[in-house]
């Protein structure tokens, strides 16, 4: 990879991010890998929202899917049992990209069985209940993409602390602006919940900006189901008041 472009005071130009003494970015800088409970938090989370929706609008029977998404963590922790995420494996690897898949395929299906049935004008009769059933579904959805996002972002939290990837696929402010973050920043799953919070409810990004053509669509069809749902639950509900 070249080295950024250096100024007439031979530092990095600006907009270059934090660079260390060998002009290197911060993603190509090996870091400390990042702690796992923010993930696991929002996988639980994600699971008892799962749990939380009415059996008609999951996969039969209700408790498959949650019960794979908790044994899937449970070997998680059981071949990886370290609080820090920085070993790379290609069975972690494919333990943890199994996960996500099965929460989005869970969330997913509930997502279209909802629209369905807003579409139909069935389903719940009571305004509040629906709401919570749409509310439940967005939330996951949220959490489901955020799990993408960081999973796949410069080969996920593994690779990134090791610095491998040469290229970002999302470019966030602390990794362009020199001074506003710690020359050892690496972003952790908040940061990707809090760009897939604020993609789903903006319906475009905001501070963070997807550089590759996967993070794009990815932010493409995450918008797409977040408004498909709003606009959907929201008018029903409206219509069930009236």
């Amino acid at each position: 990879m070249n080295d950024p472009a250096p100024t007439s005071a031979g530092k990095p130009a600006p907009g270059a991010g934090t660079t260390d003494s060998a002009g290197l970015p911060a993603w190509r800088q090996q870091t400390e890998g990042e702690q796992r409970w923010a993930a696991m938090a929002a996988v639980l989370t994600a699971v008892a929202l799962q749990l939380f929706l009415p059996a008609r609008l999951t996969v039969r029977p209700h408790w498959l899917l949650p019960a794979l998404e908790l044994l899937l963590v449970a070997a998680l922790f059981a071949f990886h049992p370290h609080r820090r995420l920085d070993r790379r494996s290609r069975l972690l690897r494919t333990l943890s990209i199994s996960l996500t898949a099965a929460i989005s395929l869970a969330n997913g299906w509930s997502a279209v069985t909802l629209v369905r049935e807003l579409l139909h004008s069935t389903g719940a009769p009571n305004a509040l209940a629906l709401l919570g059933t749409g509310g439940a579904v967005w939330a996951t959805n949220v959490i489901a993409f955020a799990l993408w996002y960081w999973e796949w972002d410069r080969g996920g939290p593994a690779a990134r602390a090791a610095g491998e990837h040469a290229y970002p696929d999302f470019l966030f402010p602390q990794m362009q602006t020199d001074g506003i973050a710690p020359p050892d920043w690496e972003p952790g799953f908040l940061d990707y919940l809090y760009v897939a919070f604020t993609n789903a409810t903006a319906f475009s990004p905001t501070d963070t900006m997807p550089l590759s053509a996967w993070a794009k669509l990815l932010m493409i069809l995450q918008s797409a189901v977040s408004l498909l749902t709003v606009l959907l639950v929201v008018a029903r509900a409206v219509n069930i008041l009236q």
